[in-house]
């Protein structure tokens, strides 16, 4: 049972669940939508590359919630953190549509925004902090571990992708689409370096990177953090060859270092501004105090 009021939550039982079937858990829930921490390595539906898998968030959360579920955006395979489901069809386009409202900073522009008929120009730092304040969006926060560390500590990243495509699944459309606009806002939390050396540099160099993706193109977060040349460590698409063996030497798992922390959002039907947020798991936990980084 939810109380909107304070946004306390009641703890869910799960007898009669499968003891072998994963319990995902949840973070929110009301007779309208429920949100789960999504684990990394599990798929949210079936599709044509999960033909050994066994289980699904899709599922998983149907049978604990106990009816059907609506995904209303999607989470790589690899990524982890906050995943939305709504109960019901009608609250599923509700919540589909507030993914498609995109921050008003981003529409305006990659380096100013308009105040009444003058046009300011913003620093770095003020681009990503306005990127959390429109009432209107919904506002995604990930955290990324990456390569190196970045000159510009906040800004925003205004690079168009290419629609990324299946080699089976899209198999049949066109590849010659142009570029589509991205964006994503992202800020430095922390930096570290490491005395070991890898490749030609003598120092392995970390930033954990917070960042919220202003559009919702086909792994934006991690092929605009390639872009920068500062790849997400873990991310054998985009990431790099030398550091993510060392990643998994060194620090003993192997996984994309990238988390859907939180969703902020106007509730579907009390219209109040939520935020849920997922925790960093143990695996995040140890590189923080590997790297002798507070926890978050």
């Amino acid at each position: 049972m939810i109380n909107l009021d304070n946004d306390t939550v009641e703890p869910i039982t799960t007898e009669g669940i499968d003891p072998e079937k994963p319990v995902l858990n949840i973070l929110y829930q009301d007779e309208y939508l429920v949100a789960v921490d999504k684990p990394a390595g599990l798929f949210v539906h079936r599709s044509y590359m999960d033909k050994d898998e066994i289980y699904f968030a899709l599922q998983l959360v149907r049978d604990q919630v106990g009816q059907y579920v609506y995904p209303v955006h999607r989470l790589d395979r690899p990524t982890s953190g906050v995943l939305l489901f709504a109960l019901s069809k009608d609250i599923a386009t509700q919540l589909s549509e507030a993914f498609a409202v995109k921050s008003t900073l981003g529409t305006i522009g990659n380096n100013a925004v308009l105040q009444g008929t003058q046009e300011k120009q913003l620093t770095n730092e003020e681009k990503y902090n306005k990127s959390s304040n429109d009432d209107l969006a919904m506002v995604k926060t990930y955290y990324a571990l990456t390569r190196g560390h970045l000159a510009v500590p906040a800004g925003l990243i205004d690079h168009p992708l290419k629609e990324k495509l299946d080699k089976l699944g899209d198999k049949n459309v066109s590849r010659d689409k142009p570029a589509q606009s991205a964006q994503s806002y992202y800020q430095v939390k922390q930096q570290a370096s490491l005395p070991i050396r890898v490749g030609k540099f003598d120092s392995v160099r970390y930033s954990l990177i917070q960042v919220r993706p202003n559009t919702g193109r086909r792994h934006q977060i991690r092929r605009h953090l390639a872009h920068l040349r500062h790849p997400i460590i873990g991310d054998i698409n985009y990431g790099d060859n030398k550091q993510n063996p060392f990643f998994i030497e060194h620090f003993g798992f192997k996984r994309l270092m990238l988390i859907a922390k939180s969703l902020e959002f106007n509730h579907p039907i009390s219209k109040k501004r939520m935020k849920i947020s997922a925790p960093f798991d143990a695996q995040w936990q140890y590189v923080f105090d590997t790297l002798q980084w507070p926890s978050l």
